[in-house]
Parts: C-alpha cells; structure tokens; sequence
C-alpha cells in the first residue's frame, strides 16, 4: 500500500495550471531533535498536485494560495517529470482543506460582540417606548386588545436551537486534537458535502462530535471536523467520551 502522507502550510511560489490539474510548492520544517548519532532534517520541499476540479471547491486563487493555510492529505509519487515537479518529494493530493484564520475569527468575534450591543440597545429603547404607547391608547378608546392579547405580542419569539440535538458541551474548534489515526483516513466526499450543505442551511453541525473530557482528543466525528473546519467553524458542538 502506498504511503498516506498530511501536509500543512501556504504555498511557497505560484499556483501553475496545466490541462486537468494545478500544481504548487509548499515545504514543511523537520523535527527539531533527532535520534543521538543522526543528523537533524531541516526544510524539506513538497510540489503538490491537484485535480482542478477539487482545487475550484476550496474557493483558493491564485493570490490567496499564497496567503491561507491548508491540509494537504495524500500520497507521494515519483513518476511526475522533474520539469513540473521541483519539489524534493511529489505529493498526487487526495484532500485539501483550507484551515481557519486567526484574523477571520477575531473579526467574526468582534463582529458577534457589536451585533449583541446592538440588540441590548435595542431592547431597552423599546422599554423606554413601552409606556407612550400605553398612553397613546387611552386616548384612542377605539383601540381595544384583551390583557391575553398585549400578553401574547409582549412575548418574544422563541429562538430555534444553534446547536444539534444531543449536544453537551461546546467548545473552542482549536482546542480539539486530532489523532494522527483520522488524518491518514478520507471521508467519503458526497458525505461530506451533505455536511456541508446541512450546516449552509441551519448554521450548525448535523451532530456533535466525540471527545475524551480531559484531553479533548477526537474519538469519533471527523467528518464533522473537516466539515467546521471548511466552515471556519470557531465554536464546535460535543459531548464526551470519558477516560477509564
């Protein structure tokens, strides 16, 4: 069986594009200690291949493949001609996936936190309107409700749940780990996609994933993962799998 190999980084030169795929250089930083008597690896270059039509659905271009971080999953090949392939290993890509970034989040964050001041503000104007409005009714007598009625309007809408049925926990999306396991495996893609277009129309996971309580490791879910992770999902739905 060929060597599954996982990648991450930003590509480190232009996206080049050829009949049915593009191809792009990327390198990755060796362990920074190495068994006593051996050398320590430092950069070791990579020339990834990727279909185009799986290249389209991240949404990359060629200018921001220079400035967002992805996951390569893969296997490497030695049978590209060295003309396309300047990379000291080639990489045939089964799966990228573009990874969250920090700043989208903290714009996201301050986002959120604007749009909840807004609404603090906008209550208490229309507690502040309430009692003209009560007024504004005596002298019109041709207005008549029911104490059931004023009782029913002053009700708030029930908001639906944001998070799937069975959920325990949420938690930050950063804080997961991901067992070396799951990153040598590919999610069945039309699966995935169902995922994808679930949370496209409710704004959050289908189900929550499995996680230890202690550690935060991934016990069960990783498609769901990918699929936050393609969402830039920053809070992500959980419940727990307890260590004996």
């Amino acid at each position: 069986m060929p060597h599954k190999m996982t990648l991450t980084g930003s590509a480190t030169g232009p996206l080049r594009e050829y009949d049915r795929y593009v191809a792009f250089d990327m390198r990755e930083k060796g362990s920074p200690s190495a068994p006593k008597g051996l050398k320590k690896s430092t950069f070791i270059s990579y020339t990834v291949f990727v279909a185009k039509k799986a290249f389209n659905k991240t949404g990359l271009t060629k200018k921001s493949i220079m400035h967002e971080k992805f996951l390569i999953q893969g296997e490497p090949t030695l049978d590209i001609p060295i003309d396309e392939c300047p990379g000291e290993i080639g990489v045939i890509c089964f799966q990228i996936t573009v990874l969250p970034n920090k700043n989208d989040k903290e714009a996201n964050d301050s986002k959120d936190k604007k749009e909840a001041k807004q609404e603090v503000a906008a209550t208490k104007q229309e507690e502040k309107q309430e009692p003209v409005a009560k007024e504004a009714k005596t002298v019109q007598p041709e207005v008549n409700e029911t104490p059931v009625q004023e009782k029913k309007a002053a009700q708030p809408k029930k908001q639906q749940p944001i998070q799937p049925k069975g959920t325990k926990d949420v938690v930050s999306f950063d804080d997961i780990i991901v067992p070396e396991a799951f990153l040598k495996t590919r999610p069945n893609p039309v699966k995935t996609e169902e995922v994808i277009e679930f949370v496209k129309r409710t704004g959050h996971l289908d189900k929550p994933l499995t996680i230890e309580k202690g550690s935060k490791v991934l016990k069960d879910g990783y498609r769901r993962y990918i699929v936050a992770k393609t969402m830039k999902m920053d809070k992500v739905p959980v419940v727990y799998d307890y260590q004996k």
